[in-house]
């Protein structure tokens, strides 16, 4: 097992990373004690490992909330089944929840362990390797809504974060590479050396090779642990965890949500960051197409879906990082080195879109 420790004072957590970790209880105990948990799961998780993580409560577990499964049901509506399970349950203010899942059930979770009863605490419990090396770290936690992703939410930072790695094994191909564009992300955003090393290892990490896997979850969670713990409300840095997620969102709510996976959606969202990057001259123009390289070869799409420009730009402004009415992206100077910046010409942006999206 590795930790790796997010650094928030009073309110720092442990990830916990390694393989056969839900069967080892006594790593959920310094948070449950002896209050009670609550596990938020769904029906695809849930038949694979609520067994194996109501034993690892220790005899805590009051009751399960299973939702069904998918980008579709990540609602209002589904928050208030978890919160209908809670009162159920007569959970009070000492319960915790477990979220046990991906990155779905995990900001479900969370959010809901956010407003109940004013907060309540919660575990992740990650079981994709997109929410092992990024969603389950950093206290975003929240639902979707017609009008764009993520928009409503709080901020509300885990106990502990368990990362059986062996949960992967059951993961189907399609969603474990989505997890791997936001492995990628990690490398272009904060760490040159680790982009030259996710080229080097991107076989063995698609042949699911345990060391090599575990290795670059433990990276990710460095890299996300270094930025919350600097940033951890998103006033500065930790926007540049961002990276492509402003084409992304807008070609998630344009596609509708679950047609494309969240980690397609970042794949091609960075490869359109890493173009128009290229455009305004801030970075080499040999670089995307690096990029395309390695997001390909990893099975990840790196062209979004044909579509209007006009009604895409409209998505991309409804981002959370839209400040007094002005676009902000996340763009590259380097691999290794982004920024948030809102200086760039509409009118560029709209032409790069334009020719992006045309079918």
């Amino acid at each position: 097992m590795q930790t790796v420790t997010v650094e928030l004072g009073e309110r720092s957590y442990p990830i916990h990373i390694g393989g056969g970790l839900l069967r080892q209880p006594q790593l959920l105990a310094p948070v449950l004690g002896r209050r009670d948990a609550v596990i938020v799961t769904n029906d695809v998780v849930g038949p694979l490992y609520l067994a194996a993580a109501r034993e690892a409560c220790g005899g805590r577990c009051r009751a399960e909330v299973v939702l069904p499964d998918g980008e579709a049901h990540k609602t209002m509506a589904t928050i208030g089944r978890v919160l209908d399970g809670l009162v159920a349950a007569r959970a009070g203010r000492d319960a915790v929840i477990v979220a046990l899942g991906g990155g779905v059930v995990g900001d479900i979770a969370g959010f809901a362990a956010a407003i109940y009863q004013r907060g309540i605490d919660f575990i992740q419990v990650p079981t994709t390797l997109l929410a092992q090396v990024d969603s389950s770290v950093g206290g975003k936690t929240g639902v979707n809504h017609p009008g764009g992703k993520n928009l409503v939410g709080a901020f509300h930072q885990p106990r502990l974060v368990l990362a059986d790695t062996d949960t992967l094994a059951t993961l189907p191909p399609r969603e474990y590479a989505a997890g791997l564009a936001e492995v990628v992300k990690y490398g272009l955003i904060a760490d040159a050396p680790f982009f030259d090393w996710l080229e080097a290892q991107h076989e063995a990490l698609l042949a699911r090779d345990a060391a090599t896997v575990a290795a670059a979850i433990r990276r990710c969670c460095e890299l996300k642990a270094a930025i919350v713990g600097e940033d951890e409300r998103e006033a500065d840095r930790r926007a540049l965890l961002n990276l492509g997620h402003t084409f992304g969102h807008a070609i998630e709510v344009r596609a509708g949500y679950g047609e494309w996976l969240h980690g397609e959606a970042v794949a091609a969202g960075m490869v359109m960051a890493a173009r128009f990057s290229a455009r305004l001259g801030l970075l080499d123009r040999a670089v995307p197409a690096r990029v395309e390289t390695l997001l390909a070869a990893m099975g990840l799409p790196c062209v979004a879906p044909a579509d209007d420009a006009d009604g895409f730009l409209t998505a991309m402004n409804m981002d959370k990082k839209v400040l007094a009415g002005r676009l902000r992206l996340v763009l590259l100077d380097r691999i290794g080195a982004a920024r948030l910046t809102a200086d760039f010409p509409g009118g560029e942006l709209e032409a790069f879109l334009r020719e992006q999206l045309a079918a």
